[in-house]
């Protein structure tokens, strides 16, 4: 049952600009808290597992002490009582792009683009191409991606979001929400095809992606009244469009009340 839980080189002389504060600083703390491996930073000496990755077994390698900080991986070598050079992990379902993200962020607790917060603002944003490009980064980042087992668009984050479900990885979950909050102009068959993605990959318990895509959906209503693409899915149908009629009247009772609440009363 849908849940009613949505209502965003130093030189002399001269200063030196504080570096902004990103979603990276408290994921380090709560990491380094919490886990018996070496803090980020440090030296990290432990095994290297292979991961073969995706239908064309793209090679991936990581420490064993950072990837059993995800609970899925940590089970997956539990069990290999191998020699350390031969321990691997099977992942033939995965996107390899998103498994670079999930390994991005077990290594520095965030992903690119970075969640960064704009102290003068007050508010957080997605790290600016342009200004990484300037200081040798990695360039821009779409907030779409092609996944091969869909055979379309999807939202970036929603997938990483799923993976992080999957892998056990609660923060990279909230870090991938609210990077997909800040997301704009995406297609409605885009939208749709990534809610459909959500409600496939996460349990009937979620009431965080599910809802912001019921949420999205209300507040663009308009929008998708005119799309051609959303009456196919809803002819479709699914428990997607279950809980988008639920919310809708939810959201109809809302401001019914807000209604009478606002006129005059007579006794």
């Amino acid at each position: 049952m849908f849940k009613r839980s949505f209502s965003s080189k130093d030189r002399v002389g001269k200063a030196v600009r504080p570096a902004k504060k990103t979603y990276r600083d408290k994921t380090v703390v709560k990491m380094e808290e919490s886990l018996d491996s070496p803090p980020m930073g440090s030296p990290i000496t432990s095994p290297i597992v292979t991961l073969l990755v995706g239908h064309e077994q793209r090679l991936f390698a990581a420490h064993e002490d950072v990837l059993s900080r995800s609970p899925y991986f940590e089970a997956a070598l539990k069990d290999q009582f191998l020699e350390s050079s031969a321990k691997k992990v099977d992942l033939p379902d995965e996107e390899p792009e998103i498994l670079s993200c999930i390994l991005e962020y077990l290594y520095k607790g965030d992903y690119f683009p970075r969640l960064l917060h704009n102290k003068r603002r007050n508010s957080w944003e997605l790290e600016n191409a342009q200004d990484v490009h300037k200081i040798g980064g990695r360039g821009s980042s779409e907030a779409t991606m092609f996944h091969s087992g869909v055979g379309g668009e999807l939202l970036r984050d929603t997938v990483i979001y799923c993976a992080a479900e999957k892998y056990g990885l609660e923060e990279l979950k909230r870090l991938a929400l609210r990077k997909q909050g800040l997301q704009s102009g995406i297609p409605v068959d885009v939208i749709l095809r990534s809610a459909r993605f959500a409600y496939e990959h996460t349990p009937d318990t979620d009431s965080r992606l599910r809802a912001h895509y019921l949420a999205l959906i209300i507040r663009s209503r308009k929008t998708f009244k005119r799309s051609g693409t959303m009456q196919n899915e809803m002819e479709i149908g699914g428990k997607l469009f279950f809980d988008l009629f639920v919310a809708m009247s939810n959201h109809i009772d809302d401001i019914v009340e807000i209604g009478n609440s606002r006129s005059p009363k007579f006794i």
